[in-house]
Parts: structure tokens; sequence; C-alpha cells
């Protein structure tokens, strides 16, 4: 079995509605059969080539249900260390990981708690936060990065999706395409607005039948703006250096100290 390096035994909770934050309970239902395929082609076109380079380990710092974990699997022959805590997440991810073969099972380890509570020491030359950062609050992020820097390796990669850089100017609205599975419809709609110094958004996800709506739910998350220049300064202040740019701005790269 290939070495996963020294760990001793997603970034905070979003804050929802109602007495379940924290919980992904109404997202994660709907999350895969919505947006998963298109987040599948996502993660390929901004860390493929940097998965298939990676030597050492990939790290995946709050998997969700896990594509950056899938491809960096199917992307490369290193360990691959998903790092996810919250329950109603994981329950598609370690359904995924057990449909693999076994091999390939070997390389993935699925960590229940933040990053900073792992102890992971050394196992990646290759970490990425994919659709996360967005939630975590500034003062948070704070204990973020020293955590990512310790599980990367001296000279190692770090790809961060950032955040919106600016308040929205009002309300707007993505309707999400619907999907059909068997007799059923699923479908849902991404509602954004600024508040204060963050962005509410809210999933209004439904299932209907021929004869109506089966489910009917909503989850709100908040998302804090994050100008790509303040975030790269943040950063160097933790002992990363911005690397040179990439094709698509949304992703900042960063070498470990």
């Amino acid at each position: 079995m290939t070495h996963i390096g020294n760990h001793r035994t997603r970034p905070p909770v979003p804050l929802t509605d109602r007495d379940r934050s924290g919980s992904y309970a109404v997202s994660a239902e709907f999350y895969d059969v919505l947006q998963a395929d298109q987040d599948a082609e996502c993660v390929r076109r901004l860390y493929g080539e940097d998965v298939e380079d990676a030597r050492l380990g990939v790290l995946d710092v709050g998997a969700g249900t896990g594509r950056v974990t899938l491809m960096s699997l199917l992307g490369s022959r290193v360990c691959v260390h998903a790092v996810e805590p919250a329950r109603s997440m994981r329950a598609p991810l370690m359904t995924r990981l057990t449909s693999l073969p076994a091999a390939m099972r070997e390389r993935v380890t699925v960590h229940p708690r933040p990053l900073d509570e792992t102890g992971l020491d050394e196992v990646a030359d290759v970490a990425i936060c994919h659709n996360m950062i967005a939630c975590v609050p500034p003062a948070s992020r704070d204990r973020l990065w020293p955590a990512v820097a310790d599980a990367l390796v001296p000279g190692g990669t770090f790809l961060l999706q950032l955040p919106p850089a600016d308040l929205p100017e009002g309300e707007s609205t993505h309707v999400l395409t619907s999907q059909r599975v068997g007799e059923h419809e699923y479908g849902g709609r991404v509602v954004t607005s600024p508040e204060a110094d963050r962005i509410r958004t809210r999933f209004d996800y439904w299932a209907r039948a021929e004869d109506g709506v089966l489910i009917e739910n909503s989850e709100t998350f908040w998302m804090w703006p994050t100008p790509r220049a303040e975030m790269a300064d943040d950063l160097r202040e933790h002992g990363f250096v911005p690397l040179a740019e990439r094709a698509d701005p949304a992703v900042l790269a960063l070498r470990n100290r």
C-alpha cells in the first residue's frame, strides 16, 4: 500500500434559516442530482493537470460529495485526503467511494473533522479548496491557512477557488436545470442578495410527481466576498507565495512556504 504520510488523530458550517445549522440536510439530497455533473467538468478543467502531476498526495479541503476527491483518484496514483466535517455530505461521499475498486479505495482517507483538527502533516503536494472558501468567515480563515500549510510539503501547490470579489448590487436568481429521475422531476434555484458585508445565498429545491409537489425546501448560506488581491495578501502572511495567474481567474494558485 502506498505511504500516506503522518496524521494525528470544510469550512465552518454554513448558517441556515432554521435549527439545522451546518447539516446540509437539504442541499445534500439535491446537490448530486442538480449540480454535480457540471461541477465534475469544472474540477477537471480547473485542477486536472495539477492532480496528474501530484507525486505524494492530494488534499481535498471541504470535499462535499466528492467531485474533487473522485477526480483525484481517477487522475493520479497518489493518496487522497478528503476533509469533510458535515455528516450529510459525507454520506454520499462514502457511498461513492465504497463503489470503487478496492485498490482505489485504499488510496483515499476521509477525515470527518475540520482540517485544523486532523493533524495532517506533509501528506500532500497538491491541496485544493473548491467551492467552499466563500462560506468561511475571514476570522476562521486564519485557522484554515496554517492547517493547509502543515498538510502540504514545502513547495507544494495550493489551489483556491476564489469567493466573489464584491457584494452584488441587488437580488438575483439563477434557475438550476431540472432533472428527471424515474417518474419524478427535480429542480431548484439560487437566490443571492447583499446583506451588510455578506452575501445571502438561498437554495430553493423541489421534487414533483405528475400529481403535484413531493418535496419543497430551502437552505441558506452566507458568503464573505473577498477581492483577489486581498486574499493573496492574507495568504502571504501565512507563508504562501502566489504563482502566475491561471487561465481561469476564478482560481488562485500559490506555493507553500
